[in-house]
């Protein structure tokens, strides 16, 4: 399958771009990196769009790298420019020519990439893992690869170690994809359109909470170390930049911050999973008669059914008015600082605020929605926009539409808000990357919180309990119900 010679022209590409780039440069005289950077007041950056790297949420940058990068770009007092970039041979290619300062996007150190780039402190170390989905293919050893269709990335250092098995297993072949992220790979895997991929471990678990079918079948090579790169410089131009790295990169493992983003992006988080239905009628008996009152109030002022703003606390903070989240969201309603700031929200722990300033924001969503979208319908876009963000929910609108489906109807947009998390439908977005699973799982946790409220009240006066909600939804949101 040429795997072999791909493998050789893709590093002679490289080695050759990057000669001559060195004599183009070797004619000019040396300019240290760290001072260019500093002189232009902008640290730039090319990294790839991703759940470990970067994306947007809630209209707000972020991702494992962003972050870390953000920080970097803080401590050297110069703004952060991220420039997102599909595949791993755009990126490679674009930090050798220059056309950013470094790359940041789970880059391994390898020995080929050593040969064209200087790497900073290693911040991470995972392992490469072979992973495959239960329901169509399992293995656990490397010869039961043999026959299998199995894909990984070009120009990945998952390439170079199979490169290297091949030699004691001459029959193991494999395809690469050059024009796709991990998430294509996973999603290939998910369909049953592969059978095996590899991944570092740490997009295992940021990801495995969407894929619950997925298996580890078996670990391979050397653990790897992920670094931030440069584009390499032989007259000692990144000494300085490589220094601060060092420095930077020592400060946040001393306060223990590196520790807590690691453990906020990749350690799995039980929030993300379906709240049981017991567990939430124990919190209502324990919790919520000593806010029902508060949150009666707050819900008369807004014109909202008490039940409905109290299933959207419960799942944004299990009625918790000191919750905090990694990302920094706190309170009943789980605000951001800007989102508190710009409702007038003075304290976020204060539960009566919080939850004025969550129905407002709700309110304020609902308002900004399109009119062509209509009640029940606008209730759940609202609450979704509440989650994501009302750029990605256009996003997802638009998808719906192009592939067929009604941009107004919930039913149809929640089928199309997952495609956001992969690269071949994202690219065609404004917004870019979202986890587009999330609030079609908030969505439907927040109608079922609903509606246990709603039967319990009901049954306290002996009425029958009904066989769906829209039985005895208010009319603002059961208005076309059997559109859903």
């Amino acid at each position: 399958m040429g795997v072999s010679k791909n493998s050789i022209i893709g590093r002679l590409f490289f080695l050759v771009l990057f000669g001559a780039l060195t004599i183009a440069s070797g004619c000019k005289k040396p300019e240290d990196s760290l001072e260019r950077i500093k002189d232009a007041g902008v640290l730039r950056v090319l990294t790839r769009n991703g759940p470990t790297t970067y994306y947007e949420s809630q209209g707000r940058p972020t991702g494992f790298e962003y972050h870390l990068l953000k920080g970097f770009a803080d401590h050297l007092s110069v703004e952060l420019e991220m420039i997102p970039v599909v595949g791993l041979d755009e990126l490679l290619a674009g930090v050798v020519e220059g056309r950013a300062d470094i790359a940041a996007a789970g880059l391994s150190i390898t020995p080929e990439r050593v040969e064209y780039l200087d790497f900073g402190p290693s911040y991470m170390t995972v392992k490469q893992l072979f992973i495959y989905n239960r329901k169509h293919v399992r293995f656990s050893d490397v010869s039961e690869l043999v026959g299998k269709n199995l894909r990984v990335l070009s120009h990945s250092y998952h390439a170079e170690i199979l490169r290297k098995m091949q030699q004691e297993l001459p029959e193991l072949s494999w395809s690469e994809s050059r024009d796709q992220e991990t998430i294509d790979l996973l999603e290939m895997l998910n369909n049953r359109e592969i059978d095996a991929t590899m991944v570092d471990s740490n997009e295992f678990h940021a990801n495995r909470a969407f894929y619950p079918d997925f298996r580890i079948g078996l670990s391979a090579g050397q653990p790897g170390k992920l670094a931030w790169a440069a584009p390499k410089r032989k007259n000692g131009e990144n000494t300085a930049l490589l220094a601060a790295m060092d420095d930077y990169f020592n400060a946040i493992r001393s306060s223990g911050q590196l520790a807590r983003l690691i453990d906020r992006f990749f350690t799995f988080n039980e929030r993300q999973s379906y709240i049981r239905t017991q567990t939430f009628l124990q919190m209502k008996e324990m919790r919520l008669p000593e806010y029902k009152g508060m949150i009666e109030q707050v819900a008369i002022e807004y014109d909202m059914d008490w039940r409905f703003l109290a299933a959207i606390s419960y799942q944004e903070s299990f009625w918790n008015p000191t919750a905090k989240s990694p990302t920094g969201v706190r309170g009943m309603m789980m605000l951001t600082t800007p989102t508190a700031n710009e409702l007038g929200v003075e304290d976020r722990l204060d539960p009566l605020q919080s939850l004025r300033g969550g129905a407002r924001y709700y309110k304020k969503l609902m308002a900004r929605l399109p009119i062509s979208i209509e009640p029940p319908d606008r209730s759940w876009f609202a609450l979704a926009a509440y989650n994501i963000g009302l750029g990605h929910l256009e996003d997802a609108r638009i998808l719906t539409e192009r592939n067929g489906g009604n941009p107004n109807l919930w039913k149809d947009v929640k089928e199309n808000l997952p495609l956001l998390r992969q690269r071949k439908w994202y690219k065609q977005t404004r917004y870019g990357y979202a986890r587009g699973d999330e609030p079609v799982r908030y969505v439907e946790n927040i109608r079922s919180y609903y509606s246990l409220l709603t039967w319990d009240e009901l049954n306290r006066y002996r009425v029958p309990p009904p066989r769906i909600v829209s039985d005895y939804l208010p009319d603002h949101l059961n208005r076309g119900f059997d559109s859903l």
